[in-house]
């Protein structure tokens, strides 16, 4: 790097260094930035403690019962969320139904058998499942067209969407096929009583 020359009135020439880098602003800065993506981290955790306030009406989530049968169709890859049925973004974080996973969903004639390494399981019942569908997203997490098994069941008083993508994507219609030819059986059977 050359040094800037100063040319004074009588023709001599002064060299003059670069000026030094001030690090006491440059460390406020710093630390400022650190500060503001702190406080943007706690404002996160914040809302995301509020929305589990908000949600905390919801039931507890079923377990598995001991004899739910031979498993029909098994499932293995990730748990992207819930939401309300219907509202893609409206995540549901109560009872751990915020946190995505790894999963392994098993069918049986007792219900769907949602086991989370690292997260709470649940399991569906099968009185409680209303249809499934192939969808491109659910609260926050968007894939192509198809990229995603969207199961819709009732809890409570509350109709949940919940989100799911197979490691093998190729899956998702058997399990549509399947638990759409389950609901259509349980409401022929109670259209009949």
């Amino acid at each position: 790097m050359t040094t800037p020359l100063i040319i004074q009135a009588a023709g001599e020439v002064e060299r003059k260094s670069a000026e030094v880098t001030d690090w006491a602003a440059r460390l406020g800065w710093v630390a400022g930035l650190l500060l503001f993506i702190a406080l943007v981290y706690w404002l996160m955790r914040q809302g995301w403690k509020w929305r589990g306030e908000l949600q905390s009406g919801l039931p507890e989530l079923p377990t598995a019962p001991e004899d739910t049968g031979g498993a029909k169709l098994r499932l293995s890859g990730r748990y992207h969320g819930s939401t309300t049925a219907g509202q893609w973004l409206d995540r549901i974080v109560a009872r751990g139904l915020g946190n995505r996973s790894r999963a392994e969903l098993t069918l049986t004639d007792a219900g769907i058998d949602v086991v989370r390494p690292g997260a709470a399981d649940f399991f569906i019942p099968a009185a409680a499942l209303r249809g499934a569908r192939l969808d491109k997203g659910i609260a926050g997490k968007v894939l192509t067209e198809g990229g995603l098994l969207i199961l819709t069941w009732e809890h409570g008083d509350r109709l949940i969407d919940s989100g799911f993508r197979s490691d093998r994507a190729a899956g998702h219609t058997a399990w549509v096929e399947a638990l759409d030819s389950m609901t259509k059986n349980d409401t022929t059977e109670g259209a009949a009583r």
